[in-house]
């Protein structure tokens, strides 16, 4: 060799169950250095919730506030044949399996929300709510 060459150090390769804790030490550094860089990309791109919950929220509900819904009352339900469909006319009378003063049942697209009575307000039909029906009794509901 001559004085320019310089001699190549040979890496230490770890043998078998031998392992460098130097090694190890600086990919866990790296590995914990690459995440937070991740961290900060993120917190750049979305902000964190905690400080956007409390002004946002509002925000939120205006941005829902305008979609129309369909409310309807429901005053009671029935099963009838298409024979029995067919015989109708007009007159005809069909039972329903909702009784007399029975609460009305209150729907918004087509989902059981609550209950109430009928009212009449300047010759219109109106309903008052009596009951918010929970999450149980909306499937207690659909069963009958």
């Amino acid at each position: 060799m001559t004085k320019q060459e310089k001699p190549k150090k040979e890496e230490a390769k770890p043998t078998g169950d031998e392992q460098d804790p130097w090694a190890d030490a600086l990919d866990e550094e790296q590995s914990a250095s690459e995440q937070n860089t991740a961290q900060s990309a993120s917190d750049q791109v979305f902000k964190p919730l905690e400080s956007s919950a409390r002004s946002g929220a509002a925000n939120d509900l205006d941005i829902i506030m305008d979609i129309p819904v369909k409310l309807s009352v429901e005053l009671g339900r029935t099963r009838v044949t298409i024979k029995q469909l067919l015989e109708l006319a007009q007159g005809s009378v069909v039972e329903l399996d909702g009784l007399a003063g029975e609460p009305m049942d209150i729907m918004i697209n087509g989902y059981l929300i609550a209950q109430g009575e009928v009212v009449v307000l300047d010759d219109k039909y109106g309903i008052r709510i009596t009951e918010i029906v929970t999450p149980a009794e909306r499937v207690q509901k659909l069963n009958r």
